[in-house]
Protein backbone atom coordinates (compact mmCIF):
# COMPACT_ATOMS: atom_id res chain seq x y z
CA UNK A 1 0.00 0.00 0.00
CA UNK A 2 1.48 3.45 -0.76
CA UNK A 3 1.39 6.36 1.27
CA UNK A 4 -0.60 8.89 -0.63
CA UNK A 5 -1.95 8.61 -4.29
CA UNK A 6 -2.41 12.06 -5.79
CA UNK A 7 -5.37 12.41 -8.45
CA UNK A 8 -3.75 14.75 -10.78
CA UNK A 9 -0.40 15.50 -12.61
CA UNK A 10 -1.40 19.13 -12.76
CA UNK A 11 0.75 22.15 -10.77
CA UNK A 12 -1.22 21.14 -7.79
CA UNK A 13 -0.59 17.60 -7.60
CA UNK A 14 2.99 17.64 -8.87
CA UNK A 15 3.68 20.37 -5.62
CA UNK A 16 1.94 18.19 -3.16
CA UNK A 17 4.09 15.56 -4.81
CA UNK A 18 7.14 17.48 -4.07
CA UNK A 19 6.33 18.50 -0.70
CA UNK A 20 4.90 15.01 0.51
CA UNK A 21 8.32 13.23 -0.30
CA UNK A 22 10.32 15.82 0.77
CA UNK A 23 9.19 15.77 4.29
CA UNK A 24 11.78 12.78 5.43
CA UNK A 25 8.70 10.67 6.02
CA UNK A 26 10.24 8.64 3.02
CA UNK A 27 6.50 8.46 1.90
CA UNK A 28 6.04 6.69 -1.67
CA UNK A 29 3.53 8.69 -3.75
CA UNK A 30 2.14 8.01 -6.66
CA UNK A 31 0.61 10.48 -8.69
CA UNK A 32 -1.99 9.33 -11.36
CA UNK A 33 -3.17 11.36 -14.82
CA UNK A 34 -5.46 10.77 -17.56
CA UNK A 35 -3.63 13.11 -19.82
CA UNK A 36 -1.05 11.77 -21.95
CA UNK A 37 1.80 14.43 -20.34
CA UNK A 38 2.08 15.56 -17.07
CA UNK A 39 1.26 19.10 -16.29
CA UNK A 40 -2.32 19.78 -16.47
CA UNK A 41 -3.60 23.11 -17.49
CA UNK A 42 0.57 24.61 -17.22
CA UNK A 43 0.92 22.93 -20.73
CA UNK A 44 -1.07 25.55 -22.59
CA UNK A 45 -0.20 28.73 -20.52
CA UNK A 46 2.47 30.95 -21.97
CA UNK A 47 2.37 34.92 -20.80
CA UNK A 48 4.44 38.19 -19.98
CA UNK A 49 4.45 39.08 -16.24
CA UNK A 50 4.33 42.74 -15.36
CA UNK A 51 7.57 42.71 -14.80
CA UNK A 52 8.36 41.91 -18.34
CA UNK A 53 9.44 38.40 -17.95
CA UNK A 54 7.84 35.62 -19.14
CA UNK A 55 5.40 32.28 -17.85
CA UNK A 56 5.96 29.47 -19.96
CA UNK A 57 3.66 26.84 -18.54
CA UNK A 58 5.58 23.66 -20.39
CA UNK A 59 8.64 24.84 -18.77
CA UNK A 60 7.18 24.99 -15.23
CA UNK A 61 5.50 22.21 -15.64
CA UNK A 62 8.83 20.15 -16.94
CA UNK A 63 10.79 21.50 -13.96
CA UNK A 64 8.14 20.41 -11.74
CA UNK A 65 7.94 16.64 -12.55
CA UNK A 66 11.74 16.90 -13.20
CA UNK A 67 11.99 17.58 -9.27
CA UNK A 68 9.34 14.86 -7.94
CA UNK A 69 11.01 12.72 -10.18
CA UNK A 70 14.46 13.60 -8.81
CA UNK A 71 12.68 13.12 -5.01
CA UNK A 72 11.31 9.44 -6.04
CA UNK A 73 7.35 10.68 -6.93
CA UNK A 74 6.20 7.17 -9.23
CA UNK A 75 3.97 9.74 -12.15
CA UNK A 76 1.99 7.49 -14.04
CA UNK A 77 0.19 9.47 -17.41
CA UNK A 78 -2.91 8.12 -19.14
CA UNK A 79 -4.36 6.59 -16.04
CA UNK A 80 -8.41 7.35 -15.78
CA UNK A 81 -9.50 7.06 -12.34
CA UNK A 82 -13.07 5.38 -12.69
CA UNK A 83 -13.80 5.20 -8.89
CA UNK A 84 -12.96 5.21 -5.07
CA UNK A 85 -13.90 4.46 -2.16
CA UNK A 86 -12.68 4.48 1.51
CA UNK A 87 -11.37 1.73 3.33
CA UNK A 88 -12.51 2.70 6.61
CA UNK A 89 -9.96 4.04 8.82
CA UNK A 90 -7.48 3.03 7.07
CA UNK A 91 -6.97 4.46 3.64
CA UNK A 92 -8.78 4.62 0.07
CA UNK A 93 -8.90 2.34 -2.96
CA UNK A 94 -9.44 3.66 -6.36
CA UNK A 95 -9.83 1.74 -9.50
CA UNK A 96 -8.87 2.64 -12.71
CA UNK A 97 -8.16 1.48 -16.86
CA UNK A 98 -4.80 0.61 -15.52
CA UNK A 99 -5.93 -1.64 -12.02
CA UNK A 100 -6.50 -0.90 -8.15
CA UNK A 101 -4.77 1.33 -6.29
CA UNK A 102 -4.42 1.67 -2.74
CA UNK A 103 -3.04 4.43 -0.83
CA UNK A 104 -3.10 5.84 3.48
CA UNK A 105 -3.90 9.13 1.96
CA UNK A 106 -5.62 10.31 -1.24
CA UNK A 107 -5.25 13.98 -2.32
CA UNK A 108 -7.86 14.95 -5.31
CA UNK A 109 -5.79 17.44 -7.76
CA UNK A 110 -8.39 16.69 -10.40
CA UNK A 111 -8.47 20.65 -11.76
CA UNK A 112 -10.91 22.26 -13.63
CA UNK A 113 -13.22 22.29 -16.97
CA UNK A 114 -14.58 24.47 -19.51
CA UNK A 115 -18.18 25.52 -18.75
CA UNK A 116 -20.13 25.76 -22.19
CA UNK A 117 -22.56 27.97 -23.87
CA UNK A 118 -25.05 26.74 -26.60
CA UNK A 119 -24.71 28.59 -29.27
CA UNK A 120 -26.99 27.78 -32.26
CA UNK A 121 -25.05 25.73 -34.94
CA UNK A 122 -22.15 25.08 -32.53
CA UNK A 123 -21.59 21.12 -33.23
CA UNK A 124 -20.30 22.22 -36.58
CA UNK A 125 -16.45 20.99 -36.99
CA UNK A 126 -14.29 24.23 -36.44
CA UNK A 127 -16.45 25.37 -33.26
CA UNK A 128 -14.43 24.82 -30.24
CA UNK A 129 -13.83 25.57 -26.40
CA UNK A 130 -11.11 28.79 -25.65
CA UNK A 131 -9.23 26.06 -23.45
CA UNK A 132 -9.31 23.69 -26.72
CA UNK A 133 -7.31 26.48 -28.87
CA UNK A 134 -5.14 27.44 -26.37
CA UNK A 135 -3.86 23.54 -25.91
CA UNK A 136 -3.84 23.50 -30.08
CA UNK A 137 -1.50 26.24 -30.50
CA UNK A 138 0.70 26.12 -27.57
CA UNK A 139 0.93 22.43 -26.85
CA UNK A 140 0.23 20.89 -30.17
CA UNK A 141 1.07 23.58 -32.26
CA UNK A 142 -1.45 23.08 -34.78
CA UNK A 143 -2.94 26.44 -36.13
CA UNK A 144 -6.48 26.74 -35.01
CA UNK A 145 -7.49 28.20 -38.12
CA UNK A 146 -7.06 31.23 -40.31
CA UNK A 147 -9.51 34.01 -39.27
CA UNK A 148 -11.73 33.23 -36.22
CA UNK A 149 -14.29 34.47 -33.76
CA UNK A 150 -14.62 34.32 -30.09
CA UNK A 151 -18.09 34.13 -28.62
CA UNK A 152 -17.71 35.22 -24.68
CA UNK A 153 -16.20 37.66 -22.91
CA UNK A 154 -13.99 36.42 -19.65
CA UNK A 155 -10.78 36.09 -17.64
CA UNK A 156 -10.32 33.25 -19.64
CA UNK A 157 -10.78 33.89 -22.92
CA UNK A 158 -8.82 37.43 -23.01
CA UNK A 159 -5.57 35.59 -21.71
CA UNK A 160 -6.19 33.02 -24.41
CA UNK A 161 -7.02 36.03 -27.09
CA UNK A 162 -3.30 37.36 -26.20
CA UNK A 163 -1.73 34.21 -26.57
CA UNK A 164 -3.59 33.40 -30.24
CA UNK A 165 -2.68 36.66 -31.22
CA UNK A 166 0.98 36.11 -30.21
CA UNK A 167 0.99 32.70 -32.49
CA UNK A 168 -0.08 34.82 -35.69
CA UNK A 169 -3.88 34.00 -35.50
CA UNK A 170 -6.58 36.34 -37.19
CA UNK A 171 -9.41 36.70 -35.00
CA UNK A 172 -12.31 39.25 -36.37
CA UNK A 173 -13.85 39.97 -33.44
CA UNK A 174 -14.84 39.26 -29.86
CA UNK A 175 -18.46 38.95 -29.19
CA UNK A 176 -20.97 38.35 -26.39
CA UNK A 177 -23.28 34.81 -26.38
CA UNK A 178 -26.54 34.96 -27.13
CA UNK A 179 -28.93 35.82 -24.53
CA UNK A 180 -30.81 32.40 -23.16
CA UNK A 181 -31.43 30.95 -19.87
CA UNK A 182 -27.70 29.13 -19.59
CA UNK A 183 -25.91 32.36 -20.68
CA UNK A 184 -26.60 34.15 -17.81
CA UNK A 185 -24.52 37.58 -16.66
CA UNK A 186 -22.13 36.29 -19.73
CA UNK A 187 -24.39 37.98 -22.35
CA UNK A 188 -25.55 41.17 -20.49
CA UNK A 189 -23.09 44.04 -21.80
CA UNK A 190 -23.39 46.31 -17.94
CA UNK A 191 -22.30 43.00 -16.08
CA UNK A 192 -19.48 41.98 -18.28
CA UNK A 193 -18.30 45.55 -18.66
CA UNK A 194 -17.85 45.49 -14.97
CA UNK A 195 -15.81 42.37 -14.83
CA UNK A 196 -13.37 43.53 -17.85
CA UNK A 197 -12.89 46.25 -15.74
CA UNK A 198 -10.95 43.80 -12.78
CA UNK A 199 -8.36 42.92 -15.68
CA UNK A 200 -7.97 45.67 -17.32
CA UNK A 201 -4.38 45.84 -16.14
CA UNK A 202 -3.77 42.63 -18.10
CA UNK A 203 -4.69 45.33 -21.67
CA UNK A 204 -1.31 45.93 -23.86
CA UNK A 205 -2.26 49.49 -24.17
CA UNK A 206 -1.59 52.20 -21.58
CA UNK A 207 -4.11 54.38 -22.28
CA UNK A 208 -6.88 51.46 -21.85
CA UNK A 209 -5.76 50.94 -18.37
CA UNK A 210 -4.82 54.33 -17.44
CA UNK A 211 -8.86 54.87 -18.38
CA UNK A 212 -10.19 51.58 -17.04
CA UNK A 213 -8.63 52.69 -13.74
CA UNK A 214 -11.06 55.75 -13.33
CA UNK A 215 -13.86 54.35 -14.53
CA UNK A 216 -14.94 52.57 -10.86
CA UNK A 217 -18.63 54.40 -10.00
CA UNK A 218 -21.57 52.42 -11.50
CA UNK A 219 -22.94 55.40 -13.00
CA UNK A 220 -20.19 56.11 -14.95
CA UNK A 221 -20.10 52.53 -16.08
CA UNK A 222 -23.69 52.72 -17.22
CA UNK A 223 -22.89 55.33 -19.48
CA UNK A 224 -19.47 54.05 -20.97
CA UNK A 225 -21.55 50.97 -22.07
CA UNK A 226 -24.29 52.85 -23.44
CA UNK A 227 -21.61 55.03 -25.64
CA UNK A 228 -19.73 52.08 -26.46
CA UNK A 229 -18.85 52.22 -30.44
CA UNK A 230 -20.81 49.08 -32.18
CA UNK A 231 -17.43 48.41 -34.54
CA UNK A 232 -15.69 47.73 -30.74
CA UNK A 233 -12.28 49.08 -29.10
CA UNK A 234 -9.30 46.73 -30.80
CA UNK A 235 -7.03 45.35 -28.03
CA UNK A 236 -4.50 43.00 -29.48
CA UNK A 237 -5.76 44.26 -32.85
CA UNK A 238 -8.94 42.46 -32.08
CA UNK A 239 -12.11 44.37 -32.13
CA UNK A 240 -14.00 43.78 -28.99
CA UNK A 241 -17.28 44.16 -29.79
CA UNK A 242 -18.93 44.55 -26.10
CA UNK A 243 -22.25 45.81 -27.95
CA UNK A 244 -22.84 42.59 -30.45
CA UNK A 245 -23.96 39.28 -29.77
CA UNK A 246 -23.78 36.12 -31.33
CA UNK A 247 -26.94 34.71 -32.74
CA UNK A 248 -25.54 31.79 -35.26
CA UNK A 249 -22.72 30.04 -36.38
CA UNK A 250 -23.32 29.83 -40.24
CA UNK A 251 -21.84 26.85 -41.99
CA UNK A 252 -22.38 23.52 -44.15
CA UNK A 253 -19.98 21.21 -43.47
CA UNK A 254 -17.66 23.47 -41.65
CA UNK A 255 -18.08 27.12 -39.63
CA UNK A 256 -17.94 29.59 -42.60
CA UNK A 257 -19.03 32.58 -40.21
CA UNK A 258 -20.89 33.84 -37.58
CA UNK A 259 -24.03 35.62 -37.87
CA UNK A 260 -24.29 38.65 -35.01
CA UNK A 261 -26.41 42.00 -34.14
CA UNK A 262 -26.41 44.63 -32.21
CA UNK A 263 -27.96 44.29 -28.41
CA UNK A 264 -28.84 47.40 -26.50
CA UNK A 265 -26.66 47.43 -22.90
CA UNK A 266 -28.97 44.97 -20.86
CA UNK A 267 -28.51 42.93 -24.08
CA UNK A 268 -32.00 42.45 -26.15
CA UNK A 269 -31.11 42.44 -29.81
CA UNK A 270 -31.44 45.81 -32.23
CA UNK A 271 -34.11 44.74 -34.83
CA UNK A 272 -32.67 44.92 -38.33
CA UNK A 273 -28.93 45.12 -37.36
CA UNK A 274 -27.91 41.53 -38.24
CA UNK A 275 -24.66 41.19 -40.24
CA UNK A 276 -22.02 38.27 -40.85
CA UNK A 277 -18.60 37.77 -39.73
CA UNK A 278 -16.45 35.60 -41.93
CA UNK A 279 -14.47 33.17 -40.04
CA UNK A 280 -13.38 29.62 -40.85
CA UNK A 281 -12.97 28.74 -36.69
CA UNK A 282 -15.08 29.77 -33.65
CA UNK A 283 -13.74 29.40 -30.16
CA UNK A 284 -16.58 29.59 -26.95
CA UNK A 285 -15.13 31.07 -24.08
CA UNK A 286 -17.66 29.71 -21.11
CA UNK A 287 -15.28 29.69 -17.94
CA UNK A 288 -14.52 27.33 -15.92
CA UNK A 289 -15.78 25.50 -13.51
CA UNK A 290 -14.32 23.21 -10.44
CA UNK A 291 -13.80 19.62 -11.65
CA UNK A 292 -14.84 17.52 -8.19
CA UNK A 293 -17.11 14.56 -9.06
CA UNK A 294 -14.52 12.14 -7.77
CA UNK A 295 -14.81 14.28 -4.16
CA UNK A 296 -18.57 13.96 -4.61
CA UNK A 297 -17.89 10.38 -5.19
CA UNK A 298 -16.22 10.11 -1.89
CA UNK A 299 -18.59 11.62 -0.50
CA UNK A 300 -17.46 14.55 0.67
CA UNK A 301 -19.43 17.01 1.51
CA UNK A 302 -19.81 20.74 -0.74
CA UNK A 303 -20.18 23.99 -0.48
CA UNK A 304 -22.05 26.55 -3.60
CA UNK A 305 -19.23 29.14 -3.86
CA UNK A 306 -20.23 31.41 -6.91
CA UNK A 307 -16.82 33.48 -5.94
CA UNK A 308 -14.64 30.39 -6.66
CA UNK A 309 -16.59 29.10 -9.52
CA UNK A 310 -19.17 26.31 -8.40
CA UNK A 311 -19.32 24.10 -6.44
CA UNK A 312 -16.91 22.69 -4.04
CA UNK A 313 -15.45 20.34 -1.38
CA UNK A 314 -15.69 21.58 1.71
CA UNK A 315 -12.10 21.82 3.06
CA UNK A 316 -9.99 23.68 5.81
CA UNK A 317 -6.85 25.45 5.00
CA UNK A 318 -4.76 22.81 5.12
CA UNK A 319 -6.56 21.10 2.10
CA UNK A 320 -7.64 18.85 4.87
CA UNK A 321 -11.62 17.49 4.32
CA UNK A 322 -13.71 16.17 6.44
CA UNK A 323 -13.14 12.93 5.35
CA UNK A 324 -10.12 10.87 7.26
CA UNK A 325 -7.25 11.15 4.99
CA UNK A 326 -8.45 12.75 1.72
CA UNK A 327 -7.03 16.04 0.92
CA UNK A 328 -8.10 18.61 -1.85
CA UNK A 329 -5.71 21.20 -3.79
CA UNK A 330 -5.74 23.53 -6.76
CA UNK A 331 -8.89 24.38 -8.99
CA UNK A 332 -10.87 21.89 -7.68
CA UNK A 333 -11.26 23.81 -4.00
CA UNK A 334 -11.89 27.21 -6.69
CA UNK A 335 -10.46 28.42 -9.78
CA UNK A 336 -7.72 30.72 -9.77
CA UNK A 337 -4.42 30.53 -11.41
CA UNK A 338 -1.59 28.15 -11.32
CA UNK A 339 0.49 29.40 -9.39
CA UNK A 340 -1.99 29.53 -6.36
CA UNK A 341 -2.46 26.10 -7.51
CA UNK A 342 1.21 25.45 -6.71
CA UNK A 343 1.60 26.96 -3.62
CA UNK A 344 -1.77 24.57 -2.38
CA UNK A 345 -0.44 21.48 -3.19
CA UNK A 346 2.55 22.25 -1.17
CA UNK A 347 -0.18 22.99 1.94
CA UNK A 348 -1.75 19.49 0.67
CA UNK A 349 1.87 17.82 0.60
CA UNK A 350 3.05 18.88 3.96
CA UNK A 351 0.03 18.10 5.31
CA UNK A 352 -0.37 14.89 4.31
CA UNK A 353 3.55 14.64 5.70
CA UNK A 354 2.02 16.12 8.58
CA UNK A 355 -0.35 13.77 9.23
CA UNK A 356 1.80 10.77 8.30
CA UNK A 357 3.76 11.71 10.94
CA UNK A 358 1.16 11.33 13.57
CA UNK A 359 0.98 15.01 13.95
CA UNK A 360 4.06 14.85 15.98
CA UNK A 361 6.33 16.81 14.09
CA UNK A 362 7.08 20.39 14.79
CA UNK A 363 9.31 20.94 12.04
CA UNK A 364 5.92 19.74 9.96
CA UNK A 365 3.54 21.92 11.83
CA UNK A 366 5.87 25.07 11.48
CA UNK A 367 6.41 24.42 7.90
CA UNK A 368 2.40 23.83 7.24
CA UNK A 369 1.66 27.20 8.83
CA UNK A 370 4.40 29.10 6.36
CA UNK A 371 2.71 27.07 3.23
CA UNK A 372 -0.41 28.89 4.05
CA UNK A 373 1.00 31.91 4.23
CA UNK A 374 2.20 31.60 1.08
CA UNK A 375 -0.64 31.12 -0.73
CA UNK A 376 -2.48 34.24 0.88
CA UNK A 377 0.66 36.03 -0.48
CA UNK A 378 0.69 34.36 -3.96
CA UNK A 379 -2.95 34.81 -4.55
CA UNK A 380 -2.47 38.51 -3.11
CA UNK A 381 0.25 38.87 -5.97
CA UNK A 382 -1.82 36.98 -8.40
CA UNK A 383 -1.93 38.69 -11.62
CA UNK A 384 -5.21 37.00 -12.83
CA UNK A 385 -8.03 37.01 -10.57
CA UNK A 386 -10.64 34.93 -11.71
CA UNK A 387 -13.57 35.66 -9.40
CA UNK A 388 -13.73 39.46 -7.64
CA UNK A 389 -13.10 39.12 -3.31
CA UNK A 390 -11.18 35.66 -3.75
CA UNK A 391 -9.43 36.36 -0.95
CA UNK A 392 -11.91 37.94 1.69
CA UNK A 393 -14.48 35.31 0.51
CA UNK A 394 -11.52 32.83 1.21
CA UNK A 395 -11.22 33.95 5.01
CA UNK A 396 -14.71 34.42 5.37
CA UNK A 397 -15.10 30.83 4.22
CA UNK A 398 -12.53 29.16 6.54
CA UNK A 399 -13.60 30.96 9.41
CA UNK A 400 -17.40 29.83 9.34
CA UNK A 401 -15.50 26.18 8.63
CA UNK A 402 -13.43 26.48 11.70
CA UNK A 403 -14.53 23.33 13.25
CA UNK A 404 -13.21 20.97 10.00
CA UNK A 405 -10.04 21.86 11.68
CA UNK A 406 -10.87 20.21 14.52
CA UNK A 407 -10.74 16.76 11.98
CA UNK A 408 -8.60 14.44 13.45
CA UNK A 409 -6.87 12.94 10.25
CA UNK A 410 -5.05 9.34 11.19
Amino acid sequence: MRDALIVGAGPAGLSAAIAAAGSGNGMRITVLDEYPRAGGRLLGQLHQEPDGSWWNGIKEASQLMERALRDGVDIRTGVSVTGLERNGDEGWTVWTNEGLFQAKRLLLATGAAESAIPVPGWTLPGVMSIGAAQVMTNVQRVKVGNRGVVIGMNVLAMAIVSELRLAGIELAAIVLPPKNALSGHASDPNRVFNSLLRFAHMAPNPMFRWGASLIRPSWLQRLVVAGYPGSGLRIWDTPLQLRRSALEIVGTDSVEGVRVAKITPDGRVVAGSERFVEADFVCIAGGLYPLAELAAVAGCPFRYAPQLGGHIPLHAESMRTPLSRLYVAGNITGVESAKVAIAQGAVAGTAMALDDSGGASIALSAELERAISRVKQVRREAVIQFHPDIERFREQMYLEQGTILRYRIN
